[in-house]
């Protein structure tokens, strides 16, 4: 008997070492590429990169001096709402057939977001893992499911990330969606490395400064600034982070990734605009962070800004990523759209928008809020 109890116990002792090597693995291997950036020859030309890094135009703050304290009080003792009280309601269903003539987006949560354009489709920063982390154990973990499974989704003609942090570049997504579609992702500068390095094929990848442009089965990609940083592991602004645009024949959309507030949005506006509707960041915002995230306010502000008709609001009520209660960014750009006159759409998960009839603003949120 006290063999086979060693026995077992040598048998448990391995397979916790042979879990614990695969979960380090898996971390390390999501941190993606680190290689030498003053290698690539683009990267050394870039106007946003000096001294072995990437550089906002504006500068931004990521912790504050002195708010560290502030920070951590209100994560010990406030009373924040964290987690809906309800499940999340989401729209399922078969996707539709291509509308050459019509403009769609179907918000899938988080910043991950389906434009169907020209009867093309790009989605932009898929994530469907269930924790945005190097890690599937730990980590900020969804609020809500996927509304569609990542192999329901429709095929595909672009893929576009705007920046590589673990919430908007996801490793198994990423794969999956390599192995599954044809289409090309299109990235920021440096991003690319990451791709290739997962096994996406070379060919498959594009990788943009800001300002710089590529053609994609008829449809213009644009690279625009963004005020953010970037970062997998350990290393900060190693890659370049974006805001995005997509034009079609007779429609334009534009895409803020993250981003704080800055006056760069109504020079984007001024080049590349007006836009019929834009995807706009407007939770994860906070103290820690004045700077790289916008409130929902500054998110309506930036859609003035660059010419948007319709804003449909992102970066909220999948993960919590900040303190603010989950449900508080809906209810605030909801009430400064309303008092900037600004044509406001929030949909469920996984509900399919018809840009050119874009129904009104129920509240749904606020029943499980």
């Amino acid at each position: 008997m006290a063999r086979w109890r060693w026995v077992a116990g040598v048998a448990a002792g391995g397979a916790v070492a042979a879990a614990t090597a695969w979960a380090l693995r898996e971390v390390l291997e999501s941190f993606g590429e680190r290689g030498t950036l003053e290698d690539d020859d683009r990267v050394v030309r870039s106007p946003q990169f000096s001294d072995g890094v990437f550089h906002n135009a504006v500068p931004a703050s990521i912790v504050p001096p002195g708010s560290l304290p502030r920070i951590m009080r209100q994560m010990l003792f406030g009373d924040q709402k964290r987690r809906p009280s309800a499940p999340v309601p989401l729209v399922v269903g078969d996707p539709p057939a291509p509308d050459p003539d019509g403009l769609y987006v179907t918000w899938y949560g988080h910043s991950s977001a389906l434009v169907e354009i020209d009867g093309k489709r790009v989605l932009f920063d898929p994530v469907w893992g269930e924790r945005c982390s190097p890690s599937r154990l730990v980590g900020p973990r969804r609020l809500h499911p996927p509304p569609v499974p990542l192999g329901m989704l429709p095929t595909l003609d672009a893929i576009v990330i705007s920046h590589d942090h673990y919430d908007h570049l996801d490793l198994p997504t990423v794969r999956a969606l390599a192995l599954e579609h044809d289409a090309p992702f299109l990235v920021p500068l440096g991003v690319g490395a990451h791709l290739r390095r997962w096994g996406v094929p070379h060919d498959r990848v594009i990788e943009l400064d800001w300002d710089e442009r590529a053609e994609v089965a008829g449809l213009t990609l644009v690279a625009t600034a963004a005020r953010h940083f970037s970062g997998r592991s350990f290393a900060r602004n190693r890659t370049l982070w974006a805001s995005w645009v997509l034009i079609g024949r007779n429609r334009r959309i534009f895409y803020t990734g993250d981003s704080g507030y800055f006056e760069g949005y109504a020079a984007i506006g001024a080049e590349h605009g007006p836009f019929d509707a834009t995807l706009m960041q407007i939770g994860a915002y906070g103290e820690a962070w004045p700077d790289i995230h916008m409130t929902p306010e500054e998110g309506v502000a930036a859609h003035v800004a660059v010419g948007g008709a319709v804003l449909i609001p992102l970066h909220w009520a999948t993960f919590n990523l900040a303190l603010h209660d989950w449900a508080e960014p809906a209810d605030r750009v909801w009430r400064e759209a309303k008092a900037r006159e600004v044509r406001l759409v929030v949909p469920r998960p996984g509900e399919r928008v018809d840009v050119a009839d874009p129904p009104a603003v129920d509240g749904w949120w606020q029943t499980i809020a």
